[in-house]
């Protein structure tokens, strides 16, 4: 495997493992009903920002999409070698 290969896959597989955009968002608005600090405010902006949602939901869709591409291309390979 080389560089990229493997800088990709790291990348994915934290892409699977982290907390979602929503789940963020909703923490934060939990956060600012509490105590509203005006960096913890910015950060919900950011979190509640449209685009980020959409922007994480592509990276997570992406990474399951490649997951599931590399997992048949394996199961192929086995059927074939059998």
């Amino acid at each position: 495997m080389d560089e990229a290969e493997v800088s990709g896959k790291v990348w994915r597989e934290q892409a699977r493992r982290r907390v979602t955009a929503e789940q963020d968002r909703d923490a934060l608005a939990r956060l600012i009903e509490y105590d509203a600090d005006p960096f913890e405010v910015e950060l919900y902006e950011l979190a509640a920002d449209p685009q980020t949602l959409v922007i994480d939901r592509a990276q997570r869709r992406n990474a399951g999409q490649h997951e599931r591409h590399v997992r048949r291309l394996e199961q192929r390979g086995r059927r074939a070698a059998s």
